[in-house]
Order: structure tokens, then sequence, then C-alpha cells
């Protein structure tokens, strides 16, 4: 029988004959196409949850999160962004009307609240690689879910969803600001762990 998702973490393969989620040989084999194989039984299930080698973390169809119904604009501006001093900057506006709770959510049928974000990066070559990813993510459903604010402690509100932004234009990575040189490096690979590539 299959271990949850949440019990394989502590546990290691006795040979690579042996699946990576019960332990036991592999029955069944299913080869993934990033080439990890386990029991044909074993990955569906654990595909149920998220569609994902557990292995690798490599995406395998397209994930959808639970973010609620909102809009993300874009706009673009001349003002320079620190360390991006040669090009303007995008401006993404995040905008969700007050709702209430879908079968997906943590507490279905609770009203959540109206909020809207601002975002920016630098209007670059790489910027925009990334702003095509981040509208592949929201179209996804990725972006926001709603949860617990880690800033102000409260319940049932729409919260982000380990995709980082720059909500600042400065104050650096401390205030979620620029310069900060490896931003659009680590925001490539949220993405990338959330199944949001180039590729795909």
């Amino acid at each position: 029988m299959a271990n949850t998702p949440s019990s394989r973490s502590s546990v290691v393969r006795k040979s690579p004959e042996d699946c990576a989620i019960c332990l036991d040989k592999i029955q069944d084999r299913k080869m993934l196409k990033c080439l990890h194989s386990f029991c044909s039984e074993c990955i569906d299930a654990v595909f149920r949850f998220k569609p994902a080698c557990p292995i690798c973390n490599t995406y395998h169809g397209v994930y959808t999160g639970t973010q609620p119904e909102g809009t993300m604009t874009v706009t673009r501006s001349w003002q320079r962004l620190p360390g991006f001093e040669r090009c303007g900057c995008i401006i993404i506006t995040y905008s969700f009307p007050a709702g209430i709770q879908g079968a997906e959510h943590p507490n279905p049928g609770m009203r959540y609240g109206s909020t809207s974000r601002t975002a920016f990066l630098p209007a670059c070559e790489e910027g925009e690689k990334v702003l095509k990813l981040l509208r592949k993510a929201f179209d996804r459903r990725l972006t926001f879910t709603i949860g617990q604010s880690a800033t102000t402690g409260l319940n049932n509100v729409i919260t982000w969803n380990d995709i980082h932004h720059k909500t600042n234009v400065g104050g650096g990575p401390q205030c979620f600001g620029y310069p900060d040189p490896a931003y659009l490096f680590r925001v490539k690979e949220e993405l990338r762990l959330k199944g949001v590539t180039d590729d795909d």
C-alpha cells in the first residue's frame, strides 16, 4: 500500500528497483518523462494530490491552484528600479473582489474580503520572461490562495501562494524591493516548483 505524500520524506529506497513511494519492489512499473519509475498505483495516488515527480518535482500535466476570481493588469512606466537603471519598469496590479470560499478552500461557505496588490518588475528581457511566467501562474490560479495571513495572522483572507513578488520599488530584499540581483532567478525557480516554465 502506498505511503501518503507527507510520510515519504523520512524514508530511503533499498534499491533502484524499489518504488520511492511504497519502498517495495515496483509493481506495474510506470516511468515518468523525467525517467523516474514507480508502482502505477502509487504514482497515481500521489498525482491526485500534486502532479509532480516525488523525486525531482518535475510536473507532469498542468497544476491548477485555489486562487479566487480576480484580475491581473499590467502597465508600464519609465520609472527606473534600483539595479535596473537602463530600462523602465513593469507594474502588475492584482485585484480581487470579496467572495465566498469554494469547496477547494479551507472553510467552504465562509466569506473572504477583497484585496489588491501591486508588484514591480524591470522591463528588461529577463523581466519580460518572468512577466509571461507570472501571467501563466495567475491563469492557473497559483499566485494567491485563501488562508491565514503571515503578516497579520488573520484567517480566511487572500494571501500570496509562495511566488514572491517585489511590492516596493526600493529598500532591497528586506523591504520586498530592489536592488535584489538574484530576484528574477529566484522567482523563476519558485514558478518552476509550481510547474510553470517556458517549456509548457
